[in-house]
């Protein structure tokens, strides 16, 4: 059976829509947190810091190119530090390797959650375009499909793509694809609207809720893996 068609039972727990909707919602929050409270940048997805750091660079204003690039290193470093910690944590230790990210990214939260505004912008900024590294190298796939649970460009395509092949072929797990990419859009959308709103009444901390969610995910993660063993 195809990964995408795979039933609920077989799915695995890090797979399954409500881990990638807790994460879409966090990967929303962040987006709507690094605008408001954060120097006015989304920090979640790397194209926009490489065209600006492109059009810096062709001007010539060589600090501003590299303003641009700590992000975008900062994602690089994100994607080689989740590949170390899959190799060097395997499934047999004390804790799956995935788990290990979320705690390693719920930190930063925490931290993030500390830093006052006075502090450079670009030191969070760049933190948070780390955590959202670990997050979307990490958890790929829902249901056998891929995704992001940080960024909604591509969720869009696959969700266009498996409703039009419904339309074609009345294919209902296609259409179960596509309301699955749609449900992970909504949940990135409801985490924008309630950073939004909690920057507005809690300022800086707000962000520890996203360090709640990610915590929820390790919980559900942590529990799925004990009743295997």
């Amino acid at each position: 059976m195809p990964s995408s068609q795979r039933s609920g039972s077989a799915v695995p727990r890090h797979e399954q829509l409500a881990v990638g909707l807790a994460l879409a919602f966090a990967g929303g929050f962040f987006d709507a947190y690094t605008y408001l409270t954060r120097g006015g940048v989304f920090a979640n997805a790397q194209t926009g810091n490489i065209v600006l750091m492109s059009l810096a660079a062709a001007r010539g204003d060589a600090k501003a190119a590299a303003y641009y690039l700590l992000p975008i290193c900062a994602f690089f470093l994100g994607v080689l530090i989740s590949e170390w910690i899959k190799a060097v944590f395997p499934h047999k230790s004390g804790l799956h390797w995935m788990q290990i990210i979320l705690l390693l990214e719920a930190a930063l939260v925490l931290v993030i959650g500390f830093v006052p505004v006075s502090v450079p912008h670009a030191l969070v900024n760049t933190t948070v375009s780390l955590i959202c590294s670990l997050q979307v190298n990490t958890f790929r796939r829902m249901h056998g499909l891929p995704y992001a649970t940080t960024m909604c460009t591509g969720n869009l395509r696959s969700a266009a793509e498996s409703f039009c092949s419904y339309l074609f072929s009345r294919d209902h797990h296609a259409l179960e694809s596509a309301l699955r990419y749609f449900a992970i859009i909504g949940l990135f959308c409801a985490g924008g609207m309630a950073g939004a709103l909690l920057t507005g009444l809690f300022g800086i901390r707000s962000v520890w809720l996203c360090g709640a969610v990610l915590l929820a995910v390790l919980s559900a993660i942590r529990e799925k893996e004990s009743v295997r063993r």
